[in-house]
């Protein structure tokens, strides 16, 4: 009687890509599957329904996908993903992007592949159409994809807005937004509506800002603290900075005292997402605070619910607060 070896070994195949065909996973070209059924017919092949069924039944893995984990806040956002997990009975397999479009793409096909039970998406490169025909529940944490799509966020709006009233009472004249920009055009990313929390908010109140944002990596210090640097050098008459994150706040505190500006009495900063670092500058940043531990503990029990047939809302939006320390 034929194997799966002997299909793979007839069509010049790998079994792994034979074992896609039969069971229907991944993308496999036309004229490759029209090739395995051919081989399978000529050599008589009758495919194993019991391992067949097996292999199509869900683990209870859920996939989480970081475009990075040495970021203070995607480890944190890990750390409690990974706790809430275990508490529910589930495992979880980390896949890491890069922010790269085909990394997350690949990031996709091998949780198709493995079965997962569900997955938690903190990446984000590219739109819609590569999450349709998905079998299992997809949980978007801070990044947003469409309204078919569940995710979880904080008010990163209401963070801008925060922010920024807070610097305009402190007195601060003119202010600077420092922030990012995704690789990829499809998903709005947190920082899109900090940064318009922050326009409107100057705005409002009439007071001068400008926005700086980089698609530069923040993890890259030495190229991100020269852009950092050079904003700050090239416009002294700001005296108020909001960034987006709180490692971005921690590189203009450190050009501000590496430029002799004094803070808080001549700059004022404030981060956003309150990880560690910002408790340990000099002197403490002050930031935006996102309940991270109660958005990974929905994002986990989601999954579990739309496993269980149950309906989830398609958007569940998380209250922020302003942690005030020694930057302004």
């Amino acid at each position: 009687m034929a194997t799966l070896k002997d299909v793979a070994k007839a069509s010049g195949l790998t079994v792994g890509t034979v074992s896609r065909v039969l069971n229907n996973r991944g993308y496999i070209s036309d004229k490759t599957r029209e090739k395995v059924y051919q081989v399978m017919k000529e050599l008589n092949y009758q495919p194993n329904e019991m391992a067949r069924s097996l292999s199509k039944q869900k683990n209870n893995t859920i996939g989480i996908i970081l475009p990075q984990i040495e970021h203070p806040y995607f480890a944190k956002v890990l750390g409690r993903l990974e706790k809430e997990a275990s508490k529910r009975g589930y495992r979880t397999t980390v896949f890491v992007s890069k922010n790269k479009e085909e990394r997350e793409e690949e990031c996709i096909e091998m949780c198709k592949s493995a079965r997962v039970a569900g997955v938690v998406l903190c990446s984000g490169c590219f739109g819609t159409e590569k999450f349709t025909g998905l079998d299992f529940p997809l949980i978007t944490l801070e990044r947003s994809i469409d309204q078919a799509t569940s995710g979880i966020e904080c008010d990163n709006y209401q963070g801008g807005v925060l922010a920024t009233e807070l610097l305009i009472e402190k007195g601060c004249k003119k202010l600077m937004y420092i922030g990012g920009r995704s690789a990829g055009d499809s998903i709005a990313m947190p920082g899109d509506y900090r940064e318009v929390g922050f326009k409107d908010t100057c705005e409002k109140y009439h007071v001068e800002h400008m926005v700086m944002v980089t698609d530069k990596e923040q993890f890259d210090t030495l190229e991100y603290y020269s852009f950092v640097r050079n904003k700050l050098e090239k416009n002294p008459d700001v005296d108020g900075v909001f960034a987006s994150s709180d490692i971005i706040g921690a590189y203009v505190l450190q050009a501000c005292r590496d430029l002799s500006i004094r803070v808080p009495q001549n700059m004022k900063i404030v981060g956003f997402d309150d990880v560690n670092i910002a408790q340990f500058t000099t002197p403490g940043l002050t930031t935006i605070h996102q309940p991270v531990e109660q958005m990974a503990e929905q994002a986990i029990s989601d999954i579990a619910m739309i496993d269980a047939g149950k309906v989830v809302p398609s958007r569940t939006v998380f209250p922020v607060t302003l942690v005030e320390r020694g930057t302004t």
